[in-house]
Parts: structure tokens; C-alpha cells; sequence
């Protein structure tokens, strides 16, 4: 198990049953760069993945 599973499985608990907006979760992850700026790079490679999710892979 990785370190972050435990906050992963903590964010399933406490808010597993919301439903976000895609520009709500765009403002925490910016909201969390603001307070965390040593976390820009894989906050911003968690964007782009999740943007990219269901593009072709050809």
C-alpha cells in the first residue's frame, strides 16, 4: 500500500457519496497550489492525466 492510499481511502469515507463539479475540483486543486506551492508539479500532472483520461491512445 502506498502512503497516499490512506488519503485516498479517507477522501472515499468522509465524501464518497458527493458528487463534484469539475470546476469545483479545479478551484481545491488551485486553492491547494496556493497554500502548497512545492506541490505544483504533481498537482498539475493530476490535472492533465485526468483531462486526458478518454482521449484514443493511437
Amino acid at each position: 500500500m502506498y502512503f497516499t492510499d490512506r488519503g485516498i481511502e479517507e477522501l472515499v469515507e468522509r465524501r464518497g457519496e458527493e458528487e463534484v463539479q469539475m470546476l469545483w475540483l479545479a478551484e481545491r486543486l488551485r486553492e491547494f497550489v496556493d497554500l502548497n506551492p512545492e506541490f505544483e508539479t504533481p498537482v498539475e500532472r493530476l490535472a492533465t492525466w485526468l483531462a486526458r483520461l478518454d482521449d484514443d491512445e493511437d
